[in-house]
């Protein structure tokens, strides 16, 4: 549940960013949040959600 809540919360973050720097059209915003909608709808979540859990652990283990 963490890392879903800080992707989602780092997604945000880009989007805002991205439309106020104009490099994104709220139409586009539009899309892609209903487009991630959809996606956890389907039977393909799980796979996607097991998917950003393992790069999270990968990213989490790396040692600077």
């Amino acid at each position: 549940m963490v890392v879903s809540v800080s992707v989602v919360v780092l997604l945000l973050v880009l989007t805002v960013v991205f439309l106020r720097s104009g490099g994104l059209k709220v139409s586009h915003a539009v899309v892609c949040a209903l487009l991630g909608f959809f996606l956890a709808g389907t039977s393909m979540a799980p796979t996607i959600q097991d998917g950003a859990a393992s790069t999270a652990e990968i990213v989490s283990s790396l040692r600077p």
